[in-house]
């Protein structure tokens, strides 16, 4: 179980949790003629298209439709790339995981953490686009930091799960990237949730990502607060998703050395 004397064990790390995913950060962009800036590029662009099609071509009609639809990326981004990257976590890392001794949940919050790292560049770029379009937040800003938190731990707890499960099944990599793709246009990214009808919308918002990106919107481009229940909810599921995910990794961690 995730007891008080593991978190203070992984805590004793938290030195080689920061190297590992600060090596990892700088080992994807070495080489590179741009390096860090196409952490920038990929939200960028994507933006660029997906503003086009559905700004021009569908006529969504939503307020701050730039900042929306970048926002909506950007944390559908930090998903996608801190569980696709997290997969490999302990695969990709075989001579750590057979010759040395350390908690391995520290391969991947390591991950989990160079995912943050590239996250927080798109970030900057947001924050240059509000100052741009002249949308100023409001208090309800406090809101943010703690929906990017259970957003973190959620993407954690997904890819402890995913990480020991694709050890000894490779074809959980395949299924996930297929669920991400699936769950881009089915989460409120490119759209606002109201284009559903009402008696409907509870189901689309079953999906804690939905609450998230709905409520880390609306509190950084609307100034409208979340509602509690909603608060509530992401907050449980956070709590249930990163407690399966350590069982899971738990329980299959110790024949990583065998099977890889």
């Amino acid at each position: 179980m995730l007891t008080s004397s593991h978190l203070h064990e992984l805590w004793s790390y938290r030195d080689l949790i920061i190297r590992l995913a600060w090596s990892d950060f700088k080992l994807r962009y070495k080489s590179s003629a741009l390096g860090f800036f196409w952490s920038l590029l990929e939200p960028l662009l994507m933006l660029l298209v997906l503003y086009v099609v559905f700004s021009n071509l569908m006529r969504i009609q939503v307020e701050h439709y730039q900042l929306f639809l970048l926002l909506g990326i950007i944390l559908w981004n930090f998903l996608d790339r801190g569980t696709s990257m997290s997969i490999w976590g302990i695969v990709g890392k075989p001579s750590l995981v057979q010759k040395v001794y350390f908690p391995r949940d520290i391969l991947v919050i390591s991950t989990c953490t160079t995912a943050l790292m590239m996250t927080a560049l798109e970030f900057v770029v947001f924050v240059i686009f509000m100052a741009v379009f002249r949308v100023l937040p409001g208090l309800t800003l406090a809101y943010f930091p703690v929906l990017f938190v259970c957003e973190f731990l959620m993407i954690l707890g997904l890819s402890l799960a995913l990480s020991a499960l694709n050890v000894y099944f490779r074809d959980v990599q395949f299924i996930w990237r297929l669920v991400v793709q699936v769950g881009f246009f089915a989460t409120p990214i490119l759209y606002p949730i109201t284009i559903f009808p009402e008696k409907l919308r509870w189901i689309v918002m079953l999906n804690p990502m939905a609450q998230i990106i709905t409520m880390m919107r609306d509190c950084t481009l609307y100034r409208i607060s979340p509602e509690p229940l909603n608060l509530a909810y992401v907050a449980v599921s956070t709590l249930i998703v990163l407690l399966l995910g350590y069982l899971i990794f738990e329980h299959l961690e110790p024949k990583f050395a065998e099977a890889i």
